[in-house]
C-alpha cells in the first residue's frame, strides 16, 4: 500500500516508516500539516495515518480539509490524545480509526489492514481465485499450495491488482501506488514488474491484462 504519515515527531516518524516499509509498503512522511494538507489535495494514498498536535495546523484541520473535498481515503489518526471527547471528535470529523500512543506495531499493521480490506470490498485477508491464494497479513502467495516466490514489489503490486479488480489502472497510477517520492522509477520499471508478476501467475485464472495506451486491469477467469 502506499502510504502518507503526517507525524512531527522524528524518532517516531522514522520507526512507524521503517516498520511498515519493512512489511512492503510504499510510506512518505510530512511533519506540518499546512504542508500535509497541500500534499493530500495533489497526490493519492491508500492510507493516512494522522497526527493531532502538529506544526502549522492541527491534524483535525488537516482532516476537515480532506473530508471537505469528498477525499474518501481512509484516515487513521495516531495521538497521544486519550480522552473519549478527542476520540469522537477524531471520528466524527471523518477518521475511520484512531489509535493512541504509545502504539502497538503488530496493532497499527492490522488495523491498515482492516482499512485496506474495507476499502477493496473485502472481509478477510485472504483472497482466492481457483490454485491462487494470496494472504495479505502474511505478505504471500502460493499457486497451488506452492510458495510463488513474488519478491516485494511483486506483492505490493499483486495487493494494488486485487484491490481493483475489473478497473482499468494507468502506468502512472500504479508508479504512484507503488513508489515514494524518494524513488524515480520509470514506466519501463512498471512494464517489467507487471510482466515479471503476469509470468509467475500465468497458472492461475487472475488475468493481468495491459490496454496499450491505457494501463492493466486485473480480473478473474471463470472459464
Amino acid at each position: 500500500m502506499r502510504m502518507l504519515l503526517v507525524e512531527d515527531n522524528d524518532d517516531l516518524a522514522e520507526t512507524i516508516v521503517d516498520r511498515l516499509r519493512s512489511e512492503g509498503h510504499s510510506v512518505d512522511r510530512e511533519r506540518d500539516g499546512n504542508e500535509a494538507n497541500e500534499l493530500l489535495r495533489h497526490a493519492r494514498f491508500d492510507i493516512v495515518l494522522l497526527d493531532i498536535n502538529l506544526p502549522g495546523r492541527s491534524g483535525y484541520d488537516v482532516l476537515r480539509s480532506l473530508r471537505s473535498r469528498r477525499d474518501e481515503t481512509p484516515v487513521m489518526i495516531l495521538t497521544a490524545r486519550s480522552q473519549i471527547d478527542d476520540r469522537v471528535i477524531g471520528l466524527d470529523s471523518g477518521a475511520d480509526d484512531y489509535m493512541v500512543k504509545p502504539i502497538d506495531f503488530r496493532e497499527l499493521s492490522a488495523r491498515c489492514r482492516v482499512l485496506a480490506r474495507r476499502k477493496a470490498g473485502s472481509a478477510s485477508n485472504e483472497f482466492n481465485a481457483g490454485t491462487l491464494r494470496f494472504d495479505r497479513a502474511a505478505k504471500r502467495a502460493t499457486v497451488d499450495g506452492v510458495d510463488a516466490q513474488l519478491r516485494a514489489r511483486e506483492i505490493q503490486l499483486l495487493e494494488i491488482l486485487i484491490g481493483n479488480l475489473g478497473r482499468m489502472l494507468t502506468k502512472e497510477e500504479v508508479a504512484d501506488k507503488l513508489y515514494t517520492f524518494e524513488e524515480t522509477p520509470s514506466m519501463n520499471a512498471v512494464e517489467q514488474l507487471v510482466a515479471r508478476l503476469r509470468r509467475k501467475l500465468e497458472a492461475t485464472p487472475l488475468v493481468i491484462k495491459t490496454a496499450r495506451g491505457l494501463g492493466y486491469m486485473a480480473y478473474v477467469d471463470e472459464d
